[in-house]
């Protein structure tokens, strides 16, 4: 016995089941009401009793105690007429079987009676039977998915139905199976597309589901010509270089998610949205896009206090001019001045190009004295700078001159490199990761001309930096790890800027930060020519009603040396606190330095690499 129905809402599954039905079978009887004594109290406790071997029996039970009218009406403990209880209880078993239809349970068999041993108590007794399974699927296309050049979609599209022969047939399952599709023929280039008809003719004695439906997908969208709304200050050509296509190519989402992650990625704009006008295609044919931008102030500027633990106190004034002279550049200087590292930086960069790249110099002065060098450094780079979500390019020429004093020693030192650096991140969330990787990785290659007693020559300089983030059961693990090295003769004075020196919040905590590394004759640590530290942490959060809070415990090892012979690992460990902020992790932590037993109080905000 073959019926046919159409299911376009849980609710009206059943009825529609068999309104559409092309042979209906007979109704049966509805079961008589339990008898229910004259003098029975007007509120009744119920019992949902689920029969068989379904696996699925808790779900179908709470399916039943959420939407049958007998048990909400129990829940809300409201008090009832005889009269109306009794038709309640009558009602139930074709509510309840109608209830399983939408679970695929179509052979469902349900009644309702009291308990012999408790008048005062309901018992619902439902026998699921066997489960329906998809039988026979069959996807039709009309329209512009049924020509030829559609060909790779429809495929795709039929791969990615997910109710495949032989899996079990539900109202959700089946609702929520034609909205993924149609979903991906909009976004793959019809817009417009729709079904134009779905249907499954169940088989109860068969127990199988055979699919029916016909994609009316519309014509292919092409787009069009933009409509810009928002801009004040900045020009059309700043949205117009970003689009990423040209008019009449075929649209997909993903070309307007994309052309709006460029348009944010400027940093010109505090709210950008990128949307296909389907409804109102232009006379040629093609299909307009809506851009709707509201514009960043055009100067802004920002003043901080605060505190950290690997430089101390410091003050910061940072301000940005996103179109000086009325140029398409961005302008940026920022001044810094704390305990241990005071600086200043002009940059300046174009707006993003087509490609996303952006142009750039800037000028760096800094003074550092975190380590037992003091060291002053002049800075002047030219580059080429790639941004997208995931991946960062960085391509620069850099002339450094380094004035270092160690004790009473004084070496003034130039270097002139070109570096290549790369930056991949593939993480579910940058902001605060719990599953996925990031990586750095930097070459360079330049000579140095040496003062004092070093001497001249050439230099190369690697450095590759990996962090891993995994949650399991509940637990969270990340790990860190950095390798780092200068190739270059042993008298050639390579700025000290570019070597390099270990401990701190990101590199070995429980030792002072850049205090690591090599020391010179005159007892003073120096930078390290070589360089590698890793560190393994895991976190849980600490209390189920604040899961924001999380508490650590972590190892971290790692030194600088001159050269790989010399170099000796030290140990650092300890605990902390993690507070996921909306600005990011806020890390707190105390860890013991192996190497002099000393405790040492580590804290900082967000991720770094």
């Amino acid at each position: 016995m073959t019926r046919l129905v159409a299911l376009p809402f849980a609710v009206l599954f059943a009825v529609l089941l068999s309104a559409c039905a092309t042979q209906a079978p007979p109704q049966a009887p509805a079961p008589p009401a339990p008898d229910i004594p004259a003098d029975a109290p007007a509120v009744y406790s119920l019992d949902i009793r689920i029969d068989g071997d379904s696996r699925d029996a808790g779900a179908l039970q709470s399916l039943l105690a959420q939407n049958l009218d007998l048990a909400r009406y129990r829940a809300s403990e409201a008090a009832l007429s005889k009269v109306e209880l009794a038709r309640l209880a009558a009602a139930a078993p074709a509510q309840a079987e109608s209830l399983l239809e939408t679970e695929g349970y179509f052979s469902a068999k349900a009644d309702v009676d009291r308990d012999p041993a408790d008048e005062t108590r309901l018992l619902l007794k439902v026998t699921p039977g066997p489960l329906t399974r998809v039988g026979e699927l069959d996807i039709e296309f009309t329209e512009g998915l049924a020509d030829e050049e559609a060909k790779a979609l429809r495929e795709s599209l039929r791969s990615a139905w997910p109710l495949k022969k032989g899996a079990a047939f539900t109202q959700q399952q089946w609702a929520s199976a034609k909205s993924d599709v149609l979903l991906r023929a909009r976004n793959g280039g019809y817009p417009l597309a729709r079904w134009g008809e779905t249907a499954a003719r169940v088989d109860p004695e068969a127990q199988t589901a055979d699919l029916h439906l016909v994609l009316a997908s519309g014509n292919r969208a092409r787009l069009g010509a933009l409509r810009i709304e928002g801009l004040k200050r900045q020009s059309r050509d700043a949205i117009e270089r970003l689009t990423g296509f040209d008019k009449g190519d075929g649209y997909t989402e993903q070309k307007l998610a994309e052309f709006q992650e460029r348009l944010a990625k400027t940093q010109l704009f505090d709210a950008v949205r990128v949307q296909l006008l389907s409804e109102t295609p232009d006379a040629d044919g093609t299909t307009p896009v809506q851009v709707t931008v509201t514009e960043s102030a055009l100067q802004q500027a920002t003043a901080a206090v605060g505190y950290h633990s690997n430089t101390g106190q410091s003050v910061s004034v940072e301000h940005l001019h996103r179109r000086p002279f009325d140029l398409p550049v961005r302008l940026r200087s920022k001044l810094q001045l704390s305990r241990e590292l005071s600086g200043a930086e002009f940059e300046l960069s174009s707006h993003p190009q087509p490609d996303l790249h952006r142009n750039l110099a800037s000028l760096q002065f800094e003074q550092d004295r975190t380590g037992d060098t003091i060291a002053t450094n002049l800075g002047i780079r030219l580059g080429r700078l790639y941004e997208s979500t995931r991946d960062e390019r960085l391509s620069y020429v850099e002339l450094l001159r380094a004035r270092e004093t160690e004790g009473q020693q004084v070496n003034t030192n130039l270097a002139l490199s070109i570096n290549q650096q790369w930056i991949r991140r593939r993480l579910d969330s940058t902001l605060l990761p719990t599953d996925g990787h990031q990586a750095l990785a930097l070459v360079g290659f330049g000579y140095a001309k040496g003062g004092g007693t070093d001497s001249s020559g050439p230099f190369g300089r690697m450095q590759f930096k990996l962090g891993v983030y995994k949650p399991f059961g509940g637990w969270f693990a990340s790990a860190r790890a950095e390798v780092a090295q200068v190739i270059a003769r042993q008298q050639v004075g390579v700025p000290e800027k570019l070597l390099f020196l270990a401990g701190g919040d990101e590199s070995v905590r429980g030792y002072a930060y850049r205090s690591l590394g090599p020391q010179n004759d005159a007892g003073l640590t120096v930078g390290g020519r070589v360089m590698a530290t890793g560190s393994l942490e895991i976190a849980h959060p600490i209390m189920p009603s604040f899961p924001a809070l999380w508490g650590a415990a972590f190892i971290d090892a790692g030194n600088a040396a001159r050269r790989w012979g010399e170099y000796s690992p030290v140990v650092g460990y300890g605990v902390g606190v993690r507070w996921r902020s909306p600005v990011g992790p806020l890390r707190v932590d105390v860890a013991r330095a192996q190497e002099t037993g000393k405790w040492r109080l580590h804290f900082s905000v967000g991720i770094t690499l």
